[in-house]
């Protein structure tokens, strides 16, 4: 045998599908899952006496081990790459700085927040690094192969293209290959595919690396090993899988601001009091305490603090978050992609409306299939049979004295049985077309069964055509048509509804066929504008802008390829949507983990729970809809924090440079400065258990918004702070010293009173404040008051003036609210519209503490929101707009929804 070094042209993988047949985006003439046998003998140099050891030798030098081939990152630089960017070197110049001139309390503290951000990035990061070991865990470890005319079991990723191997009853398939001479197997590609049932295997079908032999035995030829299998795609496409969070993004932004508006303001300071002859070492030294003010050294810690905390809160809702930024990302979904099989359905086969002759009761029929299957053989169709009857007492009358299982030859079962009455008869089942043939009657009723098994066909169902023999001997009779099909799970179609009515529109994806793809996509109150992805390219390719808006407006998608359901979150990506995608099996891995938000169902295989960064506990979707309410809930807090971040630096750092530039005047010292960092930033990690209400619309990082109010309030903070030195200094003539104390509580009463401004978009009351919250707050005020009031670090102030700045603070704090209001109309008056729309039925619903639209709350018979879950329409496939439910249409209330101005 020639062994030659030419490399077996590499094959597009295809995702298999039922009865054995394949399809393939691409299906090109020398594909070696579809030539014919001899072909594929002949461009492989093999046969099925398979290879010598040196010829598998010298193949797996040229191709490689059977292995999925990993691409790690050095973990040490992965580590230090946490430490590159602009936060990280503002941070780490302060620390440098810090040290310079031996201010060590803050060298150390800003130090140690450098550090922290770092592990908890670090960490993170690395759970998501589990996909790959997790695929490697299902393939094989050991493989029968042929070799030398002998059968030997090597390890499997010493499997080469041209071997022979023997595949038996359990086994995981070693690697990509084409069936020899022998009987029908069957397949269970369901990690692969999400196809319920194993498919039947016959001489020449491609079997592929990963799925399980459940019946039969047969060898096979290899075609295909490592990257190069239907399985190493799919975990090339995990590796490929990259993104970069919303969150990061965001923060990457505040830094910028804040950076370039610093490092300005300092600039002005330190030229300024250069000119004007000030100590140079005093200047460079306040400029450094003023840049570590201006830094948001604690930004990182206390958002990853708050999704931390959310992330506990969500593992009691049975949902296990593995990156903390995947909460942020959650809260921002506005597309959901849902796996079909065992995300949607149940992943298990249930007995449809039966179809029976003229003369012929249903439950005859019923009965008849289930005397001729068996529970003890564990079979899908035979359990979903024996489950259809409707009472399983129904069989306690008869007797099955011979049983003959399914086998390939005759394609049907059959049982001999006796009734209670000692009357013998013979039942069996199979295909329609098979049992038309074994009846007597076949063509008098032929016209009604194809009819009927067409009709189930166009619905997704599979069929089963059912038989009767009175007596040992006797002629068979045709009775009726059993349909087979995966039913949703209960809470699917509330949860899509549900989804729905919250701004987030659910698109299906599955590997059956469109058939069966419309008919769970209306069982579940999907539309069934499913595209078939045959038509879609694969992950690298560019789609058009008209294939781009077909995907986008969408219902679902069948016949799907895992480049496929990898390409669709792609591209709903490129077109600006936040995208979730759900998942079980293998073949979801890539798109898990290219979707902003993967999220494992339960029940998942470990390659699907590695790959995503959310994973249910629970069976069922209804847990994703409290994780999105929780994760929206947790934005709101995060971004609270960054509005109050920002204004605070804007407060310092104006008031700061204002003082100095036009009264030659340090209004406060570098001290001052250190404790307000250190007692504000403290406390305010309190926020990540803030009291908030979840919006009925996903999230999303509006900068102009955040900026623009911390801005306003950045502004307003300064005007009051020169109200006050107004008072202090030319009112009632305070020197210096008292003066800087003043301002000091001034700066830090007021600047923690922020955070009630920013983490409501309405009046600071309309949502009252967690517990943990204001006490943390009042704790570190009273902290501050007692420092300036008794002079610790400074000149004492007394409680007399203590308590006149509290008031001042509270005052402004009042004026400054109402100030936020009116900027919050002039940026986002499309929210308040929005709001007037939601809160048509009821005005304080915005801020009240029972949001009506959650679904709890609908009763079937009357709707505060517009928003009914069973009566729920969708107003245009794939857009996510909202009309009335048919109380509101009834009773003449206004539309809710992102369509209700046009309408």
């Amino acid at each position: 045998m020639s062994t030659d070094n030419t490399k077996t042209p590499k094959s597009t993988p295809t995702e298999p599908t039922p009865g054995g047949s394949q399809t393939s985006p691409s299906d090109p003439k020398n594909d070696l899952k579809s030539l014919p046998m001899a072909e594929v003998q002949k461009q492989l140099e093999s046969s099925p006496e398979g290879l010598t050891q040196a010829e598998a030798t010298q193949r797996l030098a040229q191709y490689g081990p059977n292995e999925i081939v990993e691409h790690k990152t050095n973990p040490l630089l992965k580590f230090l790459s946490y430490f590159w960017g602009p936060i990280p070197w503002m941070i780490e110049v302060a620390v440098i700085l810090s040290g310079a001139v031996g201010h060590w309390a803050d060298f150390f503290i800003i130090l140690l927040l450098l550090v922290a951000n770092g592990v908890v990035g670090y960490t993170e990061e690395r759970q998501a690094g589990n996909a790959i070991d997790a695929l490697k865990d299902k393939l094989a470890t050991k493989a029968r192969v042929k070799r030398d005319g002998q059968w030997v079991t090597p390890a499997s990723r010493e499997l080469v293209p041209g071997d022979v191997i023997r595949l038996r009853l359990g086994d995981i398939v070693p690697a990509d290959a084409r069936l020899l001479d022998g009987d029908e197997i069957e397949v269970d590609q369901s990690a692969l595919t999400g196809e319920s049932l194993p498919a039947t295997m016959q001489s020449g079908d491609a079997v592929f690396s990963g799925s399980i032999i459940r019946r039969g035995e047969i060898g096979a030829l290899v075609y295909a090993t490592g990257t190069d299998t239907y399985f190493g795609k799919t975990a090339e496409l995990v590796q490929d899988a990259h993104t970069v969070s919303h969150f990061q993004k965001a923060v990457l932004k505040i830094g910028n601001y804040l950076i370039i508006l610093a490092v300005a303001l300092v600039a002005v300071i330190v030229a300024v009091s250069i000119l004007r002859g000030d100590p140079l070492l005093t200047t460079l030294q306040f400029a450094l305490v003023l840049t570590v003010a201006a830094i948001p050294v604690a930004m990182p810690t206390v958002l990853s603090v708050t999704m931390a905390v959310g992330a506990r809160l969500l593992a009691k809702k049975q949902a296990i978050v593995s990156k903390l930024v995947a909460i942020e990302e959650l809260a921002g979904v506005d597309v959901l992609c849902a796996d079909k099989t065992g995300t949607l359905t149940q992943n298990a086969l249930t007995l449809g409306d039966v179809f029976s002759l003229e003369g012929v009761a249903a439950e005859d029929v019923i009965l008849a299939g289930a005397l001729a299957s068996r529970a003890e053989n564990d079979d899908p169709i035979d359990l979903a049979v024996l489950d259809g009857l409707s009472d399983p007492k129904d069989l306690r009358g008869y007797t099955v004295t011979h049983f003959e299982p399914f086998d390939p030859v005759h394609k049907r079962t059959e049982a001999t049985v006796t009734d209670a009455d000692g009357t013998t008869f013979k039942v069996s089942k199979g295909a329609p077309q098979v049992m038309l043939e074994l009846v007597s009657n076949g063509k008098k009723v032929n016209t009604a069964v194809d009819k009927a098994v067409n009709d189930f066909a166009a619905r997704g169902f599979r069929s089963l055509g059912v038989a009767r023999a009175e007596g040992k001997n006797g002629g068979w009779r045709f009775l009726g048509v059993l349909p087979l099909f995966d039913p949703p799970r209960t809470d699917a179609k509330t949860t899509i509804a549900t989804a729905l009515a919250m701004g987030v529109t659910v698109k299906m994806v599955t590997g059956d066929a469109i058939a069966i793809a419309k008919e769970t996509a209306l069982k579940v109150g999907l539309g069934t504008n499913i595209l078939d992805a045959a038509g879609l390219g694969d992950s690298k390719k560019k789609e058009t802008a008209k294939t781009g808006e077909a995907i986008e407006t969408a219902d679902g998608f069948a016949q799907v390829f895992p480049e496929h359901k990898y390409h669709i979150v792609d591209v709903l990506q490129q077109r600006g949507h936040i995208v979730g995608m759900t998942g079980d099996g293998v073949n979801d891995a890539p798109a898990l983990k290219k979707a902003d938000c993967g999220i494992a169902v339960s029940g998942a295989t470990d390659a699907a729970r590695a790959a995503a960064a959310i994973v249910l506990l629970t069976p069922g979707l209804s847990v994703i809809i409290d994780a999105i309410k929780e994760s929206r809930r947790i934005f709101q807090r995060m971004n609270s924090y960054a509005m109050y971040r920002i204004a605070e630096t804007l407060r310092v750092l104006l008031f700061m440079t204002v003082a100095i530039l036009l009264f030659n005047f340090y209004p406060v010292t570098a001290i001052m400065i250190v404790m307000l960092a250190l007692l504000n930033d403290g406390a305010i990690l309190s926020i990540a258990y803030d009291k908030v209400h979840y919006r009925n619309e996903p999230e999303a990082w509006n900068m102009r918004l955040v900026l623009g109010i911390a801005t306003v309030l950045g502004v307003v903070g300064p005007i009051a702070a020169f109200g006050l030195f107004y008072l202090g200094e030319r009112v009632f003539n305070l020197g210096h010293p008292q003066l800087q104390t003043l301002m000091y509580l001034m700066l830090s009463v007021a600047g923690h009173l922020t955070i009630f401004l920013t983490r409501t978009r309405g009046p600071f009351w309309s949502i009252k404040p967690a517990r943990i919250l204001w006490m943390a707050v009042l704790g570190t005020q009273a902290v501050a008051t007692l420092i300036a009031v008794y002079g610790l670090f400074m000149t004492p102030l007394g409680w007399g003036w203590a308590g006149f700045v509290w008031v001042y603070a509270i005052i402004w704090a009042l004026l400054s609210d109402r100030i936020k209001l009116l900027a919050y109309r002039i940026l986002d008056p499309a929210s308040k519209r929005s709001r007037k729309q939601s809160t048509a039925h009821d005005s304080t619903a915005f801020y009240s503490g029972t949001d009506p639209r959650d679904p709890v709350f609908h009763d079937n018979t009357e709707c505060p929101y517009g928003l009914e879950i069973k009566n729920h329409h969708n107003d245009r496939p794939g857009t996510g707009h909202r009309r009335r439910c048919d109380w509101c249409a009834q009773h003449d209330q206004p539309l809710v929804g992102s369509n209700a101005d046009a309408s």
